[in-house]
């Protein structure tokens, strides 16, 4: 299977990770591409969809450097409004106190590479779920379809995305704003957490 990287990735991402049932590649050779779940992530707010956005350090070729070696731009307090988002999104869920402190952790710990903050991300939520895919960087180019079960276009934030259907996964679980808004899908899989706690796994698969 083959990945992009992303940020505090959606749900279908992990639902692609807990039926790997080999190595996992994450394209770290590819450019980067703005407006991709690469550096933003979608929440559900007490106004709606909102998403959430790494800022990277812009340097005169900076779509043609590869996703592995684009920087974070730590320039502005980012991390802090990221947190607050977050925060006032999901305080009132089940289970956010109950991750909350070990997630502020990885993101204090200030990657520099977007590459390095979307791998401990990942890793983050895979411990936390309770699945252990075999996570490997791909530094070679491949081709789109150049690899079996190359998901990478598959998920994009402009783009339908129905791996859950595919899957036979797509329901809904609890969310905080349920009540407002019904069910919202293609949320990070943070929603997912911090609403449905351990039983994100049976979600999941």
């Amino acid at each position: 299977m083959l990945l992009a990287t992303a940020y505090f990735p959606p749900v279908s991402y992990f639902a692609l990770l807990a039926q790997a049932g080999d190595t996992v590649w994450l394209d770290a050779s590819s450019h980067y591409v703005k407006q991709s779940w690469r550096n933003r992530c979608r929440i559900l707010t007490a106004g709606g969809p909102e998403d959430l956005n790494v800022p990277v350090v812009h340097g005169d070729d900076l779509f043609h450097t590869p996703v592995s070696e684009v920087r974070v731009d730590y320039s502005t307090p980012w991390l802090l409004k990221t947190r607050r988002a977050i925060a006032t999104a999901y305080e009132s869920s089940p289970f956010f106190l109950y991750y909350r402190d070990a997630l502020w952790e990885v993101l204090e710990s200030r990657p520099d590479t977007l590459w390095e903050l979307n791998l401990r991300l990942i890793r983050f939520f895979c411990a936390k779920i309770g699945i252990a895919p075999k996570l490997e960087a791909l530094r070679e180019f491949v081709p789109e379809g150049g690899m079996p079960d190359d998901y990478r276009e598959a998920l994009h934030p402009k783009r339908p995305d129905t791996v859950l259907r595919d899957l036979g996964l797509e329901r809904p679980y609890w969310q905080v704003f349920r009540d407002r808004f019904g069910f919202v899908p293609g949320l990070s899989v943070m929603d997912l957490l911090f609403n449905e706690g351990p039983e994100s796994l049976c979600f999941l698969k």
